[in-house]
């Protein structure tokens, strides 16, 4: 039987269904009535394989753990380096790019190749690489791997091709940037030092040549022991040996003096007339002694940069350095200019700073005009001109975890008015005291691509706040910035209910809704509540309403078809009710004080409230016998209906927020009646102690309460999938078990999506167990299974599991299920539908679906007039239709007979408190709003689509015929899934958590796409992905990244277009030239270092010391960045432009020469006639 039952199975699952024949996917109770089959719906799909393609776009936010820090003062772009081995490269707004290292190594060093065009990257793999920057994606040229010592610091010299390279055991080795290959010249650390000293002198950590003199380089170890080396005389010039650590060095510009930062947080200053000891001891925040002994010790100065001014003093720079008499001091930024000490206090610890100057050259006057200052969360410029030290404004989007990221939305396509109308109220609130002069990270150029509309992505953050952002043309700007908490009182500590969730964030948001048509914007948040909020352009002080649910499901007693029959479309006064007593009758449980009561509580006095979003109602669920309410799960909001929609794992919610007042309070077995497609059986009381023991047991793939306990609220539900264990109300004369401990908060820690960092069992892996451990982490169904005595993912039996499907046989038509009888609500969606089978025309619907795989379809009669629909209630009215599919419902769609995209009707936006107008009274304007939409669609039909996370089916309504099924994955599931609008067609767009994007078409759901594009490596992505129309998608790649990526086309075709250029062409500065400056040493003495460092002379390095990696980055890369043979030409010209540019430059300067060489000829024989005659006594 069981073979045969595989058998029926798989000839269900081929796509068209039913095409001659009845319907196999019907809905469970009415008449079935003649429907259309597929072959006489007749819809043209123009999307083929061809139109999709997946990319990368753009990067945005901060990067995450930066590790290094690199400026070019010509081009004006600025490197960061991470942890995770990756690159942004910034410059003017616009021009952001991200390369990543194939390894993943951290990025020790970054160094510019100043006005080259490149960068040399330093990885904690002990490899070095060289990027070339002229193209728009750069690419890796060479690659050098160090075979036998670790790489600890490089130096590169303006103008130079040889790079320096100290290593963990003292040596210095030199690359050429050209070819990438080692150098045969070796500064040995036994050389360096006196061959007296016993010790090793530990890693160099500083290389630099003297300001001076090319020839002469200057290694500092990490003992404290400073070396000048001849690289001409291969000898050590002057030795210095300090008893306190080194960590950095710093050259005045004439070369004469420098600068170490030491350990015990003292800066010494040392002549090079006199290395015995440094003619300068400070210790900038040391305590000085009374007694004339040597300054306490203080922190560790990490860094220190020495520059010069012509019209001041010297500028000194650095980090560190504390006291250590004061504990928990923010880390400092210390500018000493003169006699005047200033420490800028910083938010987050100190990475990296540099200093930036007007001059690349080393022996010049440095003139400083502002330090970047990367710190671990965040980036900052300090402008130096002015004496108070504002910071520059960041135009990049920085902030992004200011608060960690909760949640994303990506809409595009918006109106157009939107972006200003944000735009001009945020920026009255925008911080004051930055700098007035322009950002100085300017290089690089953008221009506005072709392909450009209003796109806005929407941030929730675990403080309660949310940002919107302009995402329009790969760029991202704040707009606005909303604050939720503000509708809510503080909790206080005195108030027992929310003394546990002072520390907790009980205002994190978890999910948004907006429509960007009517500017009505919903957010769900951690508490159980919905705030709804209206747009205005003026402000106003208003009351917000407070609508309280008291929602529960009792999963106890046994339901019989005939008990919900009899229930059907009832509602429970007391499951709704805001007024409802503060104590269950008859509970004399010492939780009785936590019944009936929110978890915040909403402001009750006028509040005044500034343009922008404005609160108008707050929904609220309300905590039943001592549980705190479940967290909510799914959310819809239609502004033509004028309602909200809401639902949990225990049942849904409609309101109707224009007349304040809940239309619909039920739990998921209610919403069926009597066309239940289960049999669902009552637990025994020792099933429900074992189920409630089993909460803290969870052993699937040896997953712990710590895991649990670590995951963010916000995480317990990916796509609207409930994840917390429901309270189970327990009859009269039962013992009430309380599930939360004394000692457990009703809510966990919010870490935001930013912080799910949990490792995934392998995709392809079979079985029941793996599937299992994989929705507990991601969606976290805790449900009894009859074959283990503890709590588990959502899943079947052992049989059903494996096969996860219904059968479709007349004998087993209704599944039995001993378990849990929850059923969480997980997809909500209004639409215009049919109810029943036999209705005629289209009639305002609310779709439901949820995690058994069921959709029910709900029926709504909405008054059409305007002051009806004030006075007149809405009747809502569960049907009996009942769809079913393979897996947890994820998201729903509507389609024509034609197969185009049926948008959800809705409201024109009107300012709810702008003047009246006697003349021209507002009136509501309904776009896509029945019966017009009836009319049209009367007669045909639409067509539905469903999707699961195991499945995809099409039904034509109302016959609520199975016209198409797909199945989508067997070894995974799918995690996110949106019908989206591409090449003016609609398609199903499918993330999956074996890390696959896929596309269907649509109504067919013929597979367009399957990419294995995205490793799903923790439950960040799976949280944050979402799918827009346009081709374009994103998630959170980092807790404080966005990542963009597109899969249309077109989008990645003219993304070369869109993209900045980080390279321009510029003249590289010229070195200041004086009479004096020769003979008093301000110009450095220049030599041949191919002289000294090529072959001919040092010769070959030793192969097995490092291994030369050619790069991607050759013609084959950019022929792809380019475009093809059009991108060959066009860079064949620009260099030829540059060759031309170059040679004129060369001639114009052999003809400056020849004409000075002439006038010097002439007035040498002018002279020469001048004095010919005369003798030696007559001068």
């Amino acid at each position: 039987m069981k073979k045969f039952r595989k058998v029926l199975d798989g000839l269900t699952t081929s796509s068209p269904v039913n095409i001659g024949g009845a319907p196999l996917c019907s809905s469970t109770a009415g008449t079935p009535t003649a429907a259309p089959t597929p072959r006489e719906i007749e819809v043209v799909e123009t999307l083929v394989s061809e139109n999709f393609q997946i990319c990368k776009t753009v990067r945005h936010g901060f990067p995450h753990q930066p590790t290094a820090l690199a400026f070019d003062p010509v081009q004006k772009i600025i490197a960061i380096g991470s942890r995770t081995g990756g690159v942004r490269i910034l410059g003017r707004p616009g021009v952001d790019c991200y390369c990543q290292h194939d390894s993943g190594a951290a990025v020790l060093q970054l160094q510019f190749l100043i006005n080259e065009g490149a960068l040399v990257t330093a990885c904690a793999d002990d490899t070095l690489h060289l990027w070339n920057l002229r193209q728009k994606r750069p690419a890796i040229l060479h690659s050098l791997k160090f075979n036998r010592e670790c790489i600890t610091f490089c130096h590169l010299p303006f103008q130079s091709k040889w790079l320096y390279v100290g290593t963990e055991r003292g040596n210095t080795h030199i690359v050429n940037i050209e070819s990438f290959v080692l150098s045969g010249y070796v500064i040995m650390w036994n050389k360096a030092i006196e061959l007296s000293t016993k010790t090793h002198p530990g890693p160099v950590v500083h290389l630099s040549d003297s300001p001076r003199d090319e020839g002469k380089l200057l290694i500092g170890f990490e003992s404290g022991t400073v070396v000048q080396w001849d690289l001409r005389a291969k000898k050590a010039d002057f030795r210095i040996y300090y008893d306190e650590a080194i960590h950095s060095v710093s050259w005045h510009h004439e070369g004469k003096q420098f600068m170490c930062s030491h350990s015990d947080g003292s800066l010494t200053t040392w002549s090079l007339r006199n290395t015995a000891k440094p003619f300068q001891l400070t210790f900038p925040h040391g305590r000085t002694q009374r007694d004339g002994r040597k300054p306490e010790s203080c922190k560790p100065i990490l860094k220190v940069e020495y520059k010069t001014t012509r019209n001041s003093e010297p500028f000194i720079i650095f980090s560190g350095g504390l006291s250590y008499d004061k504990a928990n001091r923010r880390p400092t930024l210390t500018i000493m200019h003169g006699k005047s000490i200033t420490a800028l206090e910083m938010d987050h610890p100190i990475v990296e700073f540099l200093v930036l100057c007007e001059t690349p050259y080393s022996n010049e006057v440095q003139e400083p005009y502002a330090v970047a200052v990367l710190l671990e969360k965040d980036f900052i410029v300090v402008d130096l001109t002015q004496s108070n030290y504002p910071i520059f404004e960041n135009p990049y989007p920085m902030d992004i975890h200011e608060s960690p990221v909760t949640c994303t939305a990506y809409f595009a396509d918006c109106p157009p008015e939107i972006i200003p109308v944000l735009y001009s109220i945020g920026a009255k609130h925008k911080k004051q005291g930055y700098s007035h002069k322009e950002w100085p990270v300017s290089g690089g150029t953008w221009t506005l691509g072709g392909q450009t509309y209003p796109e806005i992505i929407i941030t929730g953050h675990a403080d309660g706040s949310i940002k919107f952002w302009d995402a329009s043309a790969i760029t991202l700007q704040m707009l606005y910035k909303l604050k939720t908490s503000k509708v809510f009182e503080k909790p206080k500590m005195g108030d027992g209910r929310v003394a546990e969730l002072v520390e907790e964030d009980p205002f994190a948001v978890q999910m948004v809704s907006w429509c960007p048509q009517s500017r009505l914007f919903c957010v769900v948040g951690i508490s159980a509540h919905v705030i709804l909020y209206r747009f205005s352009r003026h402000d106003a002080t208003t009351e917000i309403t407070a609508l309280e649910v008291r929602l529960q499901c009792d999963v106890e007693e046994p339901i019989s078809p005939s008990e919900t029959e009899a229930n059907t479309g009832l509602l429970d006064a007391s499951l709704h009710s805001p007024q409802h007593p503060p104590g269950s009758p008859g509970s004399a449980t010492p939780d009785s004080v936590r019944d009936s009561i929110p978890c915040l509580r909403v402001k009750n006095r006028p509040i005044r409230m500034p343009p922008g979003y404005q609160a108008d109602l707050v929904v609220q669920l309300l905590w039943v016998d001592g549980e705190p309410p479940q967290q909510i799960t799914s959310l819809h909001l239609n502004s033509a209906y004028s309602l909200l929609a809401l639902g949990n794992c225990n049942g849904l919610v409609v309101v109707d927020y224009l007349q304040k007042n809940v239309l619909l309070c039920m739990s998921t077995l209610e919403l069926y009646g009597s066309n239940d497609p289960y049999q669902r059986l009552a637990r025994s009381p020792r099933k429900s102690r074992q189920f409630a023991a089993g909460l803290t047991e969870l052993t699937d793939n040896q997953v712990s309460l710590e895991l649990d306990r670590s995951r963010s609220p916000t995480s317990d539900h990916v796509n609207g999938h409930c994840t917390s264990p429901t309270s189970q109300p327990y009859g009269a004369g039962r013992p009430k078990l309380n599930r939360r401990g004394p000692s457990r908060p009703p809510f966990r820690k919010v870490q935001s999506a930013a912080c799910m960092e949990v490792s995934l069992p392998a995709p392809h892996t079979e079985g029941c167990a793996s599937r299992r451990a994989m929705l507990q982490q991601l969606h976290g169904y805790s449900v009894y299974s009859h074959d283990e005595q503890h709590s588990t993912a959502y899943s079947w039996n052992e049989r059903e599991s494996r096969e996860n499907s219904f059968s479709r046989s007349r004998s087993s038509s209704v599944s039995s299920i001993d378990r849990e009888t929850k059923e969480a609500v997980t997809v909500l969606r209004f639409m215009e539908s049919y109810a029943r089978k036999v209705d005629a025309v289209p009639s305002a619907c609310l779709w439901v679906g949820t995690s058994l795989g069921v959709v029910l379809v709900i029926a709504l009669s909405i008054p059409t007039d305007e002051e009806e629909r004030l006075e007149e209630p809405v009747t809502v009215m569960p049907s009996s239709t009942v769809l079913t599919i393979k897996g947890s419902v994820l998201t729903f769609g509507s389609l024509d007979c034609n197969g185009s995209l049926v948008s959800n009707p809705y409201e024109v936006w009107r300012d709810p408190h702008a003047p009246e107008d006697p003349d021209c009274p507002r009136r509501r304007k309904l776009v896509n709003f029945s019966p017009s939409t009836s009319q049209e669609m009367s007669g045909e039909g639409h067509l539905a689509v469903v999707c699961s996370e195991k499945q995809a089916k099409v039904f034509l309504m109302p016959a609520q015929t199975c016209l198409y099924v797909h199945h989508i994955t067997e070894s995974s599931f799918v995690l996110r899934a949106d019908v989206v609008s591409v090449y003016n067609s609609v398609c199903l767009a499918c993330f999956c958590a074996n890390g696959h994007v896929m596309m269907l078409s649509l109504p067919s759901l013929r597979p367009l796409l399957d990419v294995n594009f995205l490793p799903l490596t923790d439950m960040r992505i799976a949280r944050t992905f979402c799918f827009t129309e346009g081709g374009q998608a994103l998630y959170l790649s980092s807790p404080t990244e966005i990542q963009r990526m597109a899969y249309s086309q077109d989008m990645c075709d003219s993304l070369q277009e869109m993209l900045g250029e980080l390279f321009t062409p510029v003249e590289t500065p010229e070195a200041q030239k004086g009479f004096l400056k020769g003979f008093f040493g301000g110009n450095a003495q220049t030599f041949d270092r191919e002289e000294l460092f090529g072959e001919a002379a040092a010769g070959k390095a030793s192969r097995s010391l490092a291994q030369h990696i050619p790069g991607q980055g050759g013609l084959e890369g950019m022929k792809a960045a380019a475009g093809g043979v059009v991108g060959d030409l066009a860079r064949a010209r620009m260099a030829a432009e540059e060759r031309g540019q170059r040679l004129g430059e060369l001639e114009e300067r052999t003809a400056l020469m020849m004409s000075s060489a002439d006038m010097f000829s002439r007035h040498a024989h002018e002279l020469m006639l001048k004095y010919k005659d005369k003798k030696w006594y007559q001068f």
